[in-house]
């Protein structure tokens, strides 16, 4: 007798934590159940969005990494990315013709990684248009992501 009455204590305390951990409002064991299923539901539902989440983000970590340095007559871009980035060099040259800048000297590698280190200047015949750093380094960015948008696609 004593052992029974203690199941039925004992099972009555973990419903009470299950109600308790699941928010539930239901008074009657059955209730308490479906709202135990309906949470673990919308808890998979968050962890499916958040490995969703976590997965672009860590595509977009994935893109090649830029620096620009101002040199006294240029500017010194670095590009770099940790895997072989097909056809990005052809956007990177596109956007230093778009901001008028003349690669100078240039060191490419894309074997197994990807490493782009240009100096570039300024075309002399368009000093009206001063390029900066920041615009250096946003036109390559932009190159980038266009290269990875036309790369999701194929």
């Amino acid at each position: 007798m004593v052992s029974r009455e203690h199941k039925i204590d004992s099972q009555h305390d973990k419903l009470q934590l299950l109600r308790s951990i699941t928010h539930s409002h239901a008074i009657n064991e059955t209730s308490i159940i479906v709202d135990a299923s309906n949470y673990i539901k919308e808890l998979k539902q968050k962890v499916e969005s958040l490995n969703k989440d976590i997965a672009s983000a860590s595509d977009l970590n994935s893109l090649p990494q830029v620096t620009v340095e101002i040199l006294e007559k240029g500017f010194l871009v670095n590009v770099y990315s940790a895997k072989n980035c097909s056809g990005l060099l052809v956007f990177l040259l596109e956007a230093f013709e778009e901001l008028g800048l003349d690669v100078l000297d240039a060191r490419v590698s894309c074997q197994d990684r990807f490493h782009l280190q240009a100096f570039g200047g300024e075309n002399e015949e368009d000093e009206e248009n001063y390029i900066n750093a920041q615009m250096v380094q946003q036109a390559i960015s932009e190159a980038i992501k266009n290269w990875h948008g036309s790369n999701e696609k194929d």
